[in-house]
Formats: structure tokens, C-alpha cells, sequence
């Protein structure tokens, strides 16, 4: 051990110890730094903050390490340099993108820390969950591909390869580029969707006929969570090319629609006093709209719609079911004779036949 310790020249023993005592005071006082953060309730980070940072900046100052040539010198390893600047590259690439991807998701986390979407007037939170969960997406895609091109390039053999390859198959590339429209169309249309944010998380949106609320958004498709617990799975480019329904689009606020289908007979005042009456006897109602029209007649029925407001779909879904029950239930006992039914009109000869 003496004898190997003694082969090793002092100067770069010197400056090895030099620069770990260096790199470790380097990470002493970025980890004060963002201790001493936590600890200020005006710069909060999330906790476990530098526990998420401290292995990718660990490694950097490894890669750093790696291309030091007084490591080679102790190692005895000086034949090897090429190596080691190979590893080093890699190993700081790798390190970078790890360490890109976990500020981007504690900076997420720190932003959508101060917005609740739980809440019943959650508009803003769910544009900002929106906003994030998809750019992250994005810039993770970006960061990665990136990284990746950027190894590639760091060997002269590859670079080459990849330059004679685009050179001499141009009629390839066209056929992958047009193999790849429609992806580069449905990620464009996600970044679409989180910039115009035709729907954001929690949106209570009708799409092919089913009604559900938005409880993923990713680059590529976006899941619907449909009242019965059915997941309906939409490509992103849906959302920009169709038309549907958006029930949350500007605020969480809705108004529910009930139909009755009557007879000429019924009393329209009283079912006017007996809906306000049923709204005004439950928590559903936020007492915003209250209207009953006669919005269409036939010649068998009327069509009577009740227009009434609740602070949220699935609460409105509710009210609508509690205001239909309630005024058919009306109905039935104050007036069944305003319940739909067939006249048969006999004449005094059909009377004569019949006698």
C-alpha cells in the first residue's frame, strides 16, 4: 500500500484532494442553500426537495471527477484517458437531463401547490394543472431527445455514420416523415390543447354521446372519466377537430334542464309556485335561476321545461333528478288529469251504431 502511495507523483495528489475538498464544499452549500430555503416561509420549497436534486448533482460532480487527469495519474491509468473523457460526457449528459427533469417537477409542484382543484369554484386550479401536466410532458420529450442526440454525437463513429445515412437516403427519410405525420400531428395538437385549453382537467364534457369528467390529459389522448366509472380514451387531435360539449368551459356553475310532457289541461301557474317551492326546500339549488316555460306544443302533449342553476354538473345532475321526481310526484296527486293521455272523440253516429 506505502509502495503504491509512494508511485503516485505528489502534484497531482495535491490537486486531486484539492479538488474533491473543492467539489464537497461545492455541495455543502448547495444543500444549506436549499435547506435554508425551506426553513423561509417566503421561498417554501416542497419538502424533499434537495433529496429529488442531490443524486443528479452528486453525478456531475462525479462526471467532473472522471475527466480530472490527476484521478488517471493515482489509477495509473493515463492510457485510458479516452475512456474516461467517454464516461465522463455520458455520465454528465445523463446527469444534466435527471437533474432538468427533477427541478422541472419540483418547480410543478412548488406552483400547483397554491391551487386547489378540489374546491367547487376550482376554474384557475384546473387551467394551471392543465397547463403543467401537459408542458411538462413536453419539455421532458424535449429534454430526453435531446440527451440522447447529444450521446450520440459525442462518438465520432456514430456522427459519421449518421451523417452518410441522411445523406444517401433522403427517399427514406420521406417515407418515415410521412409515416410520422399523424404522431407529429397529435403531439402538435396536444400542445394545442394546452395552450388554447379548448378542456382542462375536471371539464365536464359530452363526447360521442357519453358524459364524464376530463381525468387525463397527455400528449396523445386524453381519458374521460364517464359517470359510470367507464374510461372513454380520445385522441388529442379529437378535441381539435370535432365539435362538443364543454359544460365547465368559463365556470364551474351550470344550469339543468327538466322537461315534462302534459296535457292541454294542466294548471301552468300552479307547477310555476310548485317548482319554486321544491327549489327553495333543498341545498342543491344555488338560487341563481329559477324558470318554468312552456317551450313547445304538440297535438297530444305541451312541453313544459323547468331551467334551474347548482354550483357544479354533478350537483345540477342531482337537482335535475330530485325537481323531476318532486314535480311528477305533483302531478300524480294534485292534478292526474294533467297527465298525458289519448282522446278518442266518438260522434252521435258512431254512438246510434254502437247502441
Amino acid at each position: 500500500m506505502n509502495a503504491f502511495f509512494d508511485s503516485i507523483p505528489k502534484t497531482s495528489l495535491y490537486y486531486f484532494m484539492a479538488s474533491l475538498g473543492a467539489i464537497l464544499v461545492l455541495y455543502w452549500l448547495i444543500s444549506y442553500f436549499f435547506r435554508k430555503l425551506g426553513k423561509d416561509p417566503k421561498y417554501l420549497m416542497p419538502e424533499g426537495t434537495f433529496r429529488k436534486l442531490s443524486w443528479p448533482i452528486i453525478f456531475i460532480f462525479i462526471s467532473i471527477l472522471l475527466r480530472s487527469q490527476s484521478l488517471r495519474t493515482i489509477l495509473h491509468l493515463e492510457e485510458h484517458a479516452y475512456w474516461f473523457r467517454k464516461a465522463s460526457t455520458l455520465l454528465f449528459i445523463f446527469s444534466m437531463t435527471w437533474l432538468i427533469i427533477s427541478i422541472l417537477k419540483v418547480a410543478k409542484r412548488l406552483i400547483i401547490h397554491n391551487y386547489n382543484v378540489s374546491e367547487s369554484n376550482n376554474l384557475r386550479a384546473r387551467k394551471i394543472y392543465t397547463q403543467f401536466n401537459i408542458l411538462e410532458r413536453i419539455i421532458i420529450f424535449i429534454v430526453i431527445i435531446l440527451a440522447t442526440g447529444l450521446a450520440l454525437m459525442s462518438f465520432e463513429e456514430i456522427r459519421e455514420i449518421g451523417v452518410s445515412i441522411f445523406a444517401s437516403a433522403g427517399v427514406a427519410g420521406i417515407i418515415i416523415g410521412f409515416s410520422a405525420q399523424k404522431l407529429i400531428g397529435t403531439i402538435l395538437a396536444g400542445i394545442q390543447i394546452a395552450i388554447a385549453q379548448p378542456i382542462k382537467l375536471d371539464d365536464v364534457v359530452v363526447v360521442e354521446g357519453e358524459c364524464g369528467r376530463i381525468e387525463e390529459i397527455t400528449l396523445t389522448y386524453v381519458v374521460v372519466k364517464v359517470w359510470d366509472k367507464r374510461r372513454l380514451i380520445v385522441p388529442t387531435p379529437y378535441f381539435i377537430e370535432k365539435p362538443f360539449q364543454n359544460w365547465t368551459k368559463t365556470s364551474a356553475d351550470i344550469l339543468g334542464t327538466v322537461f315534462l310532457y302534459t296535457d292541454y289541461k294542466v294548471p301552468i301557474d300552479a307547477i310555476r309556485e310548485e317548482l319554486t317551492r321544491i327549489l327553495e326546500n333543498t341545498d342543491l339549488w344555488d338560487q341563481e335561476v329559477n324558470v318554468l316555460q312552456v317551450t313547445d306544443s304538440k297535438p297530444n302533449y305541451v312541453e313544459i321545461r323547468a331551467l334551474m342553476s347548482a354550483k357544479d354538473s354533478s350537483t345540477a345532475w342531482d337537482l335535475r333528478v330530485h325537481v323531476r321526481e318532486r314535480l311528477i310526484a305533483f302531478l300524480q296527486e294534485k292534478y292526474p288529469e294533467s297527465i298525458v293521455h289519448n282522446r278518442v272523440l266518438l260522434s252521435k253516429f258512431d254512438q246510434d251504431n254502437n247502441s
